[in-house]
């Protein structure tokens, strides 16, 4: 019951901000998310065999994030020379790449996925709402496809409740809702490219949680936080988005270029 009431709560919220029309608003509202998550990853990080990832790693993340595009790649590049460098005064030298790959993989993987949300939203808020809302839908349908008929486990050391026909439940599920909302709001998008963008998403999702799964169980930890009664923290309510958000991204973009002929 807490899981459903915190949904009910954030999605409306969600999609309030998606359509305001304030792009400066919905910038704040991901640089704060962005900001929990990245928290929540760092202690995470923080129970493996080496030290947590500095916290210049924030800073580094959100001018990732807030910057305009062009100058994404610099400061990637120069965030990633300024963590390596700022290892290098740990007195355990064996920790220093650890560490250092631990915050660069935390800056990509919350902050750049983010990054593509901005990105989906200046293309069209209805793309970034598919990129959150195909996983919610997706979750679900795999949660009662899972518990109606699920017999083989997906991944029994990394998530046992998970299962094969929960996955595919989640995938035709949640693809169906995603090619008719895609043919309502933006009916000149080819049926064809639709649904392989649906399935990638999707399958994408399924990917993230996982891997936020993996995660945790490398750290011994059940929840990545507290905040969300029913999910834990907002990596566990999140993980599924932060890898569908830059699939949906990319395979916009990849179509944008075939469109124009590169």
């Amino acid at each position: 019951m807490k899981r459903v009431l915190t949904a009910l709560v954030l999605a409306p919220l969600a999609m309030g901000v998606i359509f305001s029309g304030q792009f400066w608003l919905l910038q704040l509202i991901v640089a704060a998310i962005a900001t929990l998550c990245a928290v929540e990853f760092r202690n995470l990080i923080g129970h493996f065999q080496f030290e947590k990832p500095l916290a210049t790693g924030l800073g580094i993340g959100l001018c990732l994030l807030l910057l305009p595009l062009p100058y994404a790649f610099p400061v990637l590049m120069v965030g990633t020379l300024l963590m390596l460098a700022l290892m290098l005064r740990s007195r355990e030298m064996r920790l220093t790449l650890p560490s250092a790959g631990a915050a660069m993989l935390g800056i990509i993987y919350i902050f750049g996925s983010w990054k593509a949300a901005l990105l989906l939203w200046r293309m069209d808020p209805h793309w970034l709402l598919l990129a959150l809302a195909i996983n919610w839908v997706g979750d679900s349908a795999a949660l009662a496809v899972g518990r109606l008929i699920g017999r083989h486990k997906m991944a029994p050391v990394i998530s046992p409740a998970k299962s094969w026909e929960g996955a595919a439940g989640s995938l035709v599920v949640s693809s169906a809702l995603a090619v008719v909302y895609i043919q309502w709001f933006s009916p000149e998008t080819p049926l064809t490219l639709a649904l392989v963008l649906s399935a990638f998403a999707n399958m994408a999702g399924q990917v993230g949680d996982l891997a936020e799964s993996a995660l945790k169980r490398g750290a011994g930890v059940k929840d990545s936080g507290a905040m969300l009664p029913g999910h834990g923290g907002w990596l566990d309510r999140l993980d599924s988005s932060l890898f569908s958000m830059p699939v949906v991204y990319t395979v916009l973009l990849t179509a944008q270029l075939f469109r124009d002929g590169f």
